[in-house]
C-alpha cells in the first residue's frame, strides 16, 4: 500500500519543504534584518510576537508534517533501498528532518523562549537581543538551506 502512496507522499515532502523553505528564506533574507532596524525594545516585541503567532495550525503542519512525512518516506527508502531514487529520498528525508523541526526545537525556540524571559527596555534585553539576532538567524540559515535541498532531493526522487 505504501509503494502506491509514495509519489504522493515524496510530492507532498516536496511542497512541504518548499513551503517551510520559503517562510525560512523570508526571514533570512529581509524580516530579521527589517527588525534590526528598530530599536531593541521594539525589535524584541515584534519577534516575540511572531513567536506566539507563528503557532498556527497551518504553519505547524508545514513544518512538522512534513518532517512526520519524512519518518515514513525515509523508512520506505530504507525498505525499498534497491528502488530507483531511494538514495535521494532517504537524503531529502534525513536533511528536513534534521535541518528543520530538529534544528527548530534544539535552537531556535530555545533563543525564542530566552527572547521572550527579559524585559525589552532593559540594558539585559538590548544585550540578549544583539545576540538573538545573530545566532537565531544563523541557525535560520541552517533550516533555510536543508528546506530547500531537501525539497531537491525529492524532486530527483520522485519518479
Amino acid at each position: 500500500m505504501i509503494a502506491k502512496l509514495l509519489p504522493t507522499l515524496i510530492f507532498v515532502a516536496a511542497i512541504g519543504s518548499g513551503i517551510v523553505g520559503g517562510v525560512f528564506f523570508a526571514f533570512s533574507n529581509f524580516i530579521m534584518s527589517g527588525l534590526a532596524r528598530l530599536p531593541a525594545a521594539g525589535g524584541i516585541a515584534a519577534m516575540n510576537s511572531i513567536n506566539i503567532t507563528v503557532i498556527s495550525p497551518m504553519f505547524m503542519t508545514a513544518l512538522f508534517g512534513t518532517g512526520l512525512i519524512c519518518l515514513v518516506l525515509a523508512v520506505s527508502a530504507i525498505i525499498g533501498w534497491s528502488q530507483p531514487g531511494s538514495l535521494w529520498l532517504l537524503a531529502g528525508a534525513l536533511i528536513y528532518v534534521i535541518g528543520n523541526p530538529i534544528v527548530t526545537m534544539a535552537f531556535n525556540v530555545p533563543l525564542n523562549d530566552a527572547l521572550a524571559a527579559v524585559d525589552p527596555a532593559s540594558a539585559n534585553g538590548a544585550t540578549v537581543w544583539t545576540t538573538y539576532l545573530k545566532d537565531w538567524v544563523m541557525w535560520n540559515h541552517v533550516r533555510t538551506i536543508t528546506a530547500i535541498v531537501a525539497l531537491g532531493c525529492f524532486i530527483f526522487a520522485w519518479q
